[in-house]
């Protein structure tokens, strides 16, 4: 029975939960009528013991339902993925110097 689960792979987005990710699985087919490309996008839940990131490629693998939405455990990491973090607002220097200026009418212009 193990060996009838479905396997699909796609790309960690989000991993705020406690041992929960989510991952997109992007599909592409082929229309039935016109013929065009359709692509989609499913997002699913899934039980993560292994401490994924955000960006990794991941496969994931059915199981029986762990919670009300959470039906899928992840088997594998692919690839490892990268994310970058911004800086906050605050933290570049003059940022809120300039935008104090733009609200108060711009660089030189005042009310004419």
């Amino acid at each position: 029975m193990k060996g009838n689960r479905r396997r699909l792979v796609g790309k960690v987005t989000s991993n705020k939960m406690m041992k929960t990710v989510v991952v997109q699985v992007d599909s592409r087919q082929r229309h039935p009528l016109y013929g065009k490309v359709v692509s989609r996008a499913r997002r699913y839940k899934a039980h993560d013991e292994i401490g994924c990131q955000l960006g990794d490629t991941v496969q994931i693998v059915e199981s029986k339902p762990i919670s009300k939405e959470k039906h899928w455990v992840v088997e594998s990491v692919i690839a490892k993925g990268y994310h970058v973090v911004l800086p906050d607002d605050s933290a570049i220097t003059g940022a809120g110097a300039a935008a104090d200026q733009m609200a108060e009418g711009g660089p030189g212009g005042g009310a004419e």
